[in-house]
């Protein structure tokens, strides 16, 4: 079946996308600023200055919407300039907004490895339910080294991949599960509690959290505070450990806390995950025990 394409923004938006630039470019090789087409045209980007370009990314593009046999499809380019001196992976959130600001669809998307004083280019088509695509807006801008990236196509130097899942949520009671696999060539030991490194948006340590080894007075959870065994792990088998917190709110500033940077045990290799910690003003923490297996 032909597919057929209907505009619902200007034709200079379109027109972007034929001109697309994958891959890498020298820093100040012509990425476009704010509020201006990927291709070099003078039409502007629809959407709010402020809502594109944040740490390093900038929305350099809008298509119109396209139809196929699925749902609507709106073709979205940014660009990524790492500032840092070596690699970093970036997580990358996009909301696609009617006129009236309601949000269509939203997507995230990991830009790996981008050189330092590098810029990347990327287009992504976001799926919408139903028409009305007018402008775009850029969410929460995440970045870590990519040598600590929390998974990938390579086995970081550590010789772990970890991840962070969406957690459970109940009653203000948060719990995350940190799942490590042994990507590594030769089996691993593990014996204690991960060792964490709380960081905040800057990625500098954020004070005045107790992480605590086990539930302490947060929660009695099911195997929480169970004590550490040996743990062997083959290449390809996995471990787990989880976070526990409440985000109650009192006197004080809430913390939130966006990296976590994990070492699987004394002396190895760090790994950071983006698992968004919201610990409210409770200042505490609970990490418990690593066990085999995706789950206790």
């Amino acid at each position: 079946m032909r597919t057929a394409t209907r505009s619902l923004l200007p034709a200079a938006f379109a027109s972007v996308l034929l001109l697309t630039a994958c891959g890498t470019g020298t820093q100040g090789s012509g990425v476009p600023g704010p509020g201006t087409a990927g291709s070099g045209s003078a039409a502007p980007v629809p959407g709010d200055p402020s809502d594109l370009e944040k740490d390093g990314v900038r929305v350099t593009g809008m298509g119109g919407r396209t139809r196929s046999v699925g749902p609507p499809v709106v073709p979205v380019e940014f660009a990524v300039t790492n500032r840092e001196d070596r690699p970093f992976t970036y997580t990358v959130a996009l909301d696609v907004l009617s006129a009236s600001g309601e949000v269509l669809a939203n997507t995230k998307e990991t830009v790996p490895s981008v050189p330092a004083g590098r810029t990347v280019r990327r287009t992504v088509r976001i799926d919408t339910l139903r028409s009305g695509a007018e402008r775009v807006r850029l969410g929460k801008v995440r970045r870590v080294p990519s040598d600590e990236a929390p998974a990938g196509a390579h086995c970081p130097p550590s010789g772990f991949r970890l991840t962070a899942d969406d957690g459970d949520a109940a009653m203000g009671l948060r719990v995350v599960g940190l799942h490590l696999e042994n990507c590594g060539t030769r089996p691993r030991r593990l014996d204690g509690h991960p060792l964490l490194e709380l960081l905040d948006e800057d990625r500098k340590p954020v004070p005045g959290v107790d992480v605590l080894r086990g539930g302490g007075d947060i929660a009695l959870v099911t195997g929480f505070d169970d004590p550490p065994r040996p743990v062997d792990l083959k290449p390809g088998e996995t471990g787990f450990a989880r976070l526990m917190w409440r985000n109650t709110t009192g006197a004080g500033d809430p913390v939130n806390v966006p990296y976590v940077r994990v070492r699987a045990e004394p002396g190895s290799r760090p790994l950071t995950v983006i698992p968004e910690l919201d610990l409210g003003t409770t200042g505490k923490l609970g990490v418990s025990a690593w066990t085999k297996g995706s789950r206790p």
